[in-house]
């Protein structure tokens, strides 16, 4: 995991940013890769962890919506089986883990680093995007995997692919403008983490990530794109890596802006309640 925190170091020689962002960049990596080193220190698996959680929950959204209750999926050019029904499933899953993980932990960034809020010097915009990252790199080696099974069953790598970033900056600003609104919150009212958990558990179920968008209502389909930014982009990872075309262009855009304006409300909320942690915590 450190090899993506390290590689980011390289756009200092390219981007022309100055050197006081550049100072608050390279404390973001340095911050992103302790927490990456702390999650799993002293076990013996280390930073697989993260890949076997996802590829278990893969086995068990499989075996119950493939076998149990037999879901039934084509996609163009892939054989019709469990195990592609697998894939459809994880490529949908992984975007929905990265955020939920993020998002769960930012909230309690705040409150779990009284030290650090208490330094003057200290950036405290940093603390909640930290774990939005850390879970995010994580993310990336059930992406890595996704995309060699992919790539065996279809015998072919999707140009699509070098999309993928784009849909990545939809995810984060998402991911880190929720981040920053239950940081600050929860510093005040620490039911917000308890909370997140119940709202998230009912996410999950209004987002077409274990079931297909086509199982859902004609009249609410609609809805669920437009108004839902995870169900865009959920279905645009699968048309990048699954089927090596968009189709989900529009509602693509419209979960961009939405976590444009979700990051800028966010950010300014969290901005606002800065100044009074340090008197609560």
């Amino acid at each position: 995991m450190q090899v993506f925190v390290h590689k980011a170091g390289k756009l200092r020689r390219i981007l022309p940013i100055n050197e006081r962002l550049w100072v608050k960049f390279d404390l973001l990596r340095t911050l992103v890769r302790r927490d990456l080193e702390a999650r799993y220190k002293g076990s013996v698996l280390g930073n697989l962890w993260p890949l076997l959680n996802q590829l278990s929950q893969l086995l068990i959204y499989t075996y119950v919506f493939s076998i149990v209750l037999k879901v039934k999926l084509t996609l163009k050019g892939l054989p019709e089986n469990n195990f592609i029904f697998g894939l459809w499933l994880f490529a949908g899953l992984l975007p929905w883990i990265a955020f939920t993980g993020g998002l769960m932990q930012s909230a309690s960034s705040v409150i779990v680093q009284p030290n650090l809020v208490k330094k003057i010097v200290f950036p405290l915009a940093l603390l909640p995007i930290v774990p939005v990252l850390s879970t995010f790199i994580e993310s990336s080696f059930g992406l890595m995997a996704l995309i060699f099974f992919v790539a065996v069953s279809s015998h072919t790598l999707h140009p699509t692919l070098a999309l993928l970033p784009l849909v990545w900056l939809t995810q984060l600003l998402l991911t880190a403008g929720l981040g920053y609104l239950a940081a600050g919150l929860t510093v005040f009212l620490r039911d917000i983490p308890q909370t997140l958990t119940v709202i998230l558990n009912l996410w999950l179920y209004l987002t077409p990530i274990v079931y297909p968008a086509s199982a859902i209502p004609e009249k609410w389909r609609g809805w669920v794109f437009w108004l839902n930014p995870m169900t865009a982009i959920a279905e645009v990872y699968r048309d990048l890596i699954l089927l090596g075309e968009v189709k989900h262009w529009y509602e693509w855009g419209v979960a961009t802006a939405i976590a444009a304006i979700v990051f800028y409300c966010g950010f300014s909320m969290y901005k606002r309640l800065r100044p009074a942690f340090a008197d609560v915590l």
